[in-house]
């Protein structure tokens, strides 16, 4: 299926000569949608081997997708791929905002950066095209103030920025890439690929081009049946006043959620972080470019601070910096989230690494091959806020403890030793989200298999939770597929999970409605919505096939780069190591191979080279 005749313009800047200029995207990339597709397919292509991820030669994609900027309830999204600086593997990372929207108005699909500028720059793009501008005035400045400080130069509020902080500046591995104050591109170090290469925002003025505007009827029909699907979904109420912290309790009494560095399973006084609580502290809530849910908002928390507005987290950050760190103190917890957006750190990476940290320290493994005196002013029991933040401050000046803690848990654990790396909990170098493996075995098997390593959003099998067991049964062959203890048919859920998503990032829509609120992993809604708008007739075979291409050329660009071990495996801490003996060796490797005969790939997870 040709997508490129309506994919659109791509930026290519070059940093060290400061040329910025237009071309089309090449007939080669038409099987590929967009956004994640189209960066996976540059990337594949035009990275050389053996590429150092913070050296100039690293290209960095910023891809909006097929539907972005469009009348598409949800189209905001805009996906971030690089060599990471974290994995050295796949960097893959998604955002969402204005920024995306913004960028196609001004009828950009795609901004390819490549090579280093010699002084700090902003790139800046409106409808008459882009130039880079001096930006040695903000080095130093953190993701907020910097797009402040742009905002009232240029005077113009409306500015959609793309920025980093000393975390990116500062090269910490898992830096992130912000816009506004509540959205990130957190996972595998984008931010640090920015600062590697002196870039320290993008900046984008609304212009004036119309993707796929809603303007005949049956466009508008498309929109509007769209719209109330989402709206009509059983969860839309809830996730449109709580946000994504308001499940924080049910992951807990679910009995998935990992906690103090996936030493135990849930906590017990979790209504002492239940992100329902916050509902009394919103005084306003927002949300992305087109969508119905507007989950985001701002709290006001006079105990806190009575003149400073916090962004609500999500409730990935309320798990990791919390239970995962030991920590039951939600305004804590909200101060510990504001800090890393600020500073432009991954909140996920960061609390895992000190999780890690503080289960070290409880086993005495510290300070293992490190000076003895590198942990003497630090108190790394279980929920030390005051430590969390001194940790955080030394990953960003790189002193101390933190000189170790910037580089992953991976890289952490070799330098520490001492039997280190058996309590390191990331699959290809990235840190474990939120959920225990032992306690899921799909999202165990996700995590294993994701491209960017250790992750459940780069998978999203929410449906081995969601559907029924009338549905798994029809789709998989069995009522099993839906128990989340079984590892019968997970092979084949992961599958349609990993090709749902990353077709869901491919066309630049957001994940909660398609996955979460609509459970649509068969994107029957989503191919109405496409033919609707865009004119024109595919199906969801369509989609499909070409998912399977992206997570093919995933694998092949990993296989390609990866310098150290990335086999599809689980650490060794969650094997063999749960009471239920549900995740052992020969179970997941059960999982493994029917994901990969699914897949339609070899016993050693290789696929065929593309056409």
């Amino acid at each position: 299926m040709n997508f490129v005749k309506h994919f659109g313009q791509l930026l290519n800047v070059n940093l060290n000569s400061g040329q910025c200029n237009l071309s089309q995207a090449p007939e080669a990339a038409l099987a590929y949608i967009g956004g994640r597709g189209f960066n996976i397919w540059y990337l594949y292509h035009h990275l050389p081997k053996k590429t150092d991820p913070l050296a100039p030669e690293n290209l960095l994609l910023l891809s909006c997708g097929f539907l972005t900027g469009s009348s598409a309830p949800t189209s905001a999204r805009l996906h971030i791929n690089a060599l990471s600086p974290l994995t050295g593997i796949l960097g893959s990372s998604n955002i969402g905002g204005y920024a995306g929207a913004w960028l196609r108005s001004c009828n950009i699909a795609s901004i390819i950066i490549k090579k280093k500028s010699d002084k700090p720059v902003y790139l800046y793009i409106d409808s008459k095209g882009a130039h880079l501008k001096d930006a040695s005035h903000l080095k130093g400045c953190d993701a907020f103030e910097t797009q402040d400080i742009i905002k009232q130069s240029h005077k113009d509020k409306k500015l959609k920025i793309l920025a980093i902080g000393p975390g990116g500046e500062s090269m910490v591995r898992f830096a992130a890439i912000m816009s506004g104050r509540d959205h990130a591109a957190g996972r595998t170090g984008m931010g640090s690929v920015m600062g590697s290469k002196n870039l320290k925002a993008i900046v984008i003025s609304k212009g004036n081009h119309k993707h796929f505007p809603a303007v005949t009827p049956l466009q508008k029909k498309a929109v509007k049946a769209y719209v109330s699907q989402i709206k009509e979904s059983s969860e839309f109420n809830f996730f449109s006043k709580h946000g994504g912290a308001g499940y924080v309790k049910w992951v807990n009494d679910f009995g998935i959620m990992g906690s103090r560095n996936y030493g135990s399973i849930g906590v017990k006084d979790i209504e002492k972080i239940d992100g329902r609580k916050l509902d009394k502290h919103i005084v306003r809530s927002s949300g992305c470019f087109r969508c119905p849910v507007q989950c985001k908002a701002d709290l006001k928390i006079e105990e806190m601070d009575k003149d400073k507005l916090f962004t609500r987290p999500e409730f990935e950050p309320v798990i990791n910096l919390g239970p995962k760190c030991g920590l039951n103190d939600l305004n804590q917890i909200i101060k510990l989230d504001n800090l890393c957006g600020r500073l432009g750190i991954d909140t996920t990476s960061t609390a895992s690494v000190i999780a890690f940290t503080m289960d070290l320290f409880e086993k005495k493994i510290l300070p293992g091959n490190l000076p003895e005196d590198i942990i003497e002013d630090l108190d790394l029991s279980w929920g030390n806020a005051a430590t969390m933040e001194k940790l955080i401050y030394q990953m960003i000046e790189g002193k101390g403890l933190g000189k170790i803690l910037c580089l992953g848990v991976r890289k952490a654990a070799e330098i520490i030793g001492n039997g280190a790396q058996q309590h390191a909990a990331h699959v290809k170098g990235l840190e474990l989200t939120a959920y225990h493996p032992t306690a899921i075995m799909g999202t165990a098997l996700g995590y294993a298999v994701s491209s960017r390593g250790g992750d459940y959003n780069n998978v999203y099998a929410s449906l081995e939770y969601s559907w029924s067991e009338t549905k798994a049964e029809n789709e998989f062959g069995t009522r099993e597929a839906v128990n989340i203890k079984s590892v019968l048919a997970k092979g084949k859920v992961i599958k349609k999970a990993v090709t749902t998503n990353i077709i869901v990032d491919s066309l630049g829509i957001c994940k909660v409605p398609v996955l979460s609120l609509l459970k649509s992993f068969n994107l029957e809604n989503e191919v109405k919505l496409i033919n609707g708008l865009a004119g024109l007739n595919i199906s969801n075979i369509d989609l499909f096939a070409a998912g399977e291409k992206i997570a093919a050329l995933e694998k092949l660009f990993n296989i390609k780069h990866a310098n150290d071990d990335i086999e599809d495996k689980l650490p060794q801490m969650f094997i063999n190591q749960n009471r239920d003996q549900t995740l052992i060796q020969q179970n997941f490797e059960t999982m493994l191979q029917e994901y990969y005969r699914a897949m339609g790939w070899d016993e050693k997870g290789i696929p065929p080279e593309p056409a």
